[in-house]
């Protein structure tokens, strides 16, 4: 990876935990059209198929606040991120670029 594109993936974390950082602070607290639908058919109690590692975008070890919520966001990018980066290594490494002659 040249210098440029190390440059350009270190503002794109950094601008990805910054949202992270600030999400909490701007969402907001009325549920969203889904969530909603679900209380009003009686549906929104029912469990799913599996339970989420971060439940409504906090840490539950943490209790239910602010900071709880940003560090959920914060490992949540750096989790997705890091996979994305996991796929492409091993997609590079099937694919190798052709040397040009």
């Amino acid at each position: 990876m040249n210098p440029n594109d190390k440059k350009l993936v270190m503002v794109g974390l950094v601008i990805c935990v910054i949202i992270a950082i600030l999400a909490p602070f701007i969402a907001s607290s009325n549920p969203d059209g889904l969530e909603k639908s679900a209380e009003q058919v009686g549906t929104a109690d029912e469990s799913g198929i599996y339970e989420s590692p971060f439940p409504d975008y906090i840490i539950p070890a943490f209790g239910e606040n602010q900071f709880s919520g940003i560090v959920a966001l914060i490992v949540g990018v750096l989790i997705t991120l890091g996979l994305g980066y996991v796929i492409a290594e091993i997609l590079k490494r099937r694919n190798p670029p052709e040397a040009s002659e």
